[in-house]
């Protein structure tokens, strides 16, 4: 099987938990969906392409930046309450401004094998990865991303001889299946991937959710354990 396998770097990222509020917490490494969403963007997709992703990668440390945090509830204003006092055809709304914190990691490694499930695509996705349509970026829009490498590679099944030390932090979707199979453990998520867009009102909601076992490196996959490996990495898709 002829996947593509990315190997790229950031300085600084921030992959956002939506749960997260008054300290704006970051994944350790970028869901599903992040990834697609970039990948979209640099082969200018307007329509959403369906794909499996294998996401692992490495970073150095975290740290906190500070952000102007600006909190609304349209239509409503309390003088004394809010700072910023806004009219419009629909009412008035007030703003709240302050200082707020974002979690960042740094100096960040990233691998990643893509799988269209039109395996058409193939080539498409790896000409847009070569040459994408504007700068990438992971996470926020600052969070400049760069490829290293681009190329295709074969992924092949195989039952491991001796036990094997993971070399990066690697999500591993979770499932009966791999519970039975895998005696490792980490943290679990729930994590975005597919989207899709509502016809009246345009917005973008979640049709998709993979939940994934946050494994870190240096975890060991233990002997006769069927694995997926492009020779060098072992991949994991969703």
């Amino acid at each position: 099987m002829q996947v593509i396998r990315v190997i790229a770097r950031q300085t600084l990222a921030s992959y956002r938990k939506p749960s997260s509020i008054q300290v704006k917490e970051t994944y350790p490494l970028p869901p599903y969906s992040t990834v697609i969403g970039m990948i979209h963007t640099a082969c200018g997709f307007e329509n959403y392409v369906d794909m499996d992703i294998s996401i692992q990668g490495s970073y150095y440390s975290t740290v906190n930046e500070i952000y102007t945090r600006y909190e609304f509830k349209p239509n409503y204003y309390e003088k004394g309450r809010h700072s910023i006092k806004i009219e419009s055809s629909t009412g008035t709304t007030g703003l709240t401004v302050g200082p707020a914190y974002i979690e960042l990691l740094t100096n960040v490694n990233l691998i990643f094998h893509i799988k269209p499930k039109d395996e058409n695509m193939l080539d498409t996705i790896y000409n847009g990865l070569k040459k994408p349509k504007e700068y990438l970026s992971l996470g926020r829009k600052e969070d400049l991303l760069i490829i290293e490498d681009v190329k295709v590679v074969n992924i092949e099944e195989k039952e491991l001889e001796e036990d094997y030390v993971l070399k990066n932090d690697i999500y591993i979707p979770w499932s009966e299946e791999t519970k039975d199979t895998l005696n490792i453990y980490g943290t679990m998520y729930n994590l975005n991937k597919e989207y899709s867009i509502n016809p009246k009102t345009k917005l973008r909601y979640w049709k998709k959710q993979i939940l994934t076992n946050y494994v870190a490196k240096g975890s060991k996959i233990y002997e006769d354990t069927n694995v997926n490996t492009d020779g060098e990495y072992m991949v994991y898709f969703a």
